[in-house]
């Protein structure tokens, strides 16, 4: 019995030094889902304290701080606007145009 207990256990030790630990990223999913979000409504309260955008239906959506903005809008003028008071606000890294001219 002795000889397999000395046996097993340099085996045992072996095994568990081995053994691999996850190293937590740098920011986890979690924490990047919730700064896009508050991303998102930072963005949004922006457009909307804008007297010229306003009223248009726009949309925003946020993924790891680059800002989608989609919808329509009645001229190039507000595409332009729109995009700079997104880019205006901390946090954006870039931003996604997809906003389009109503048709007329």
């Amino acid at each position: 019995m002795l000889i397999v207990a000395a046996l097993a256990l340099p085996a045992f030790v072996f095994t568990i030094g081995c053994k691999s630990t996850a190293t937590p990223s740098a920011t986890a999913p979690r924490e990047i889902a919730t700064d896009d979000a508050a991303l998102a409504v930072r963005v949004h309260r922006a457009l909307v304290a804008d007297p010229g955008l306003r009223a248009l239906p726009m949309s925003v959506a946020t993924y790891r701080g680059v800002v989608q903005l989609s919808g329509y809008v009645d001229s190039e003028v507000q595409i332009q606007k729109a995009l700079a008071v997104t880019r205006g606000v901390p946090g954006v890294r870039s931003v996604s145009n997809d906003l389009h001219l109503r048709p007329q």
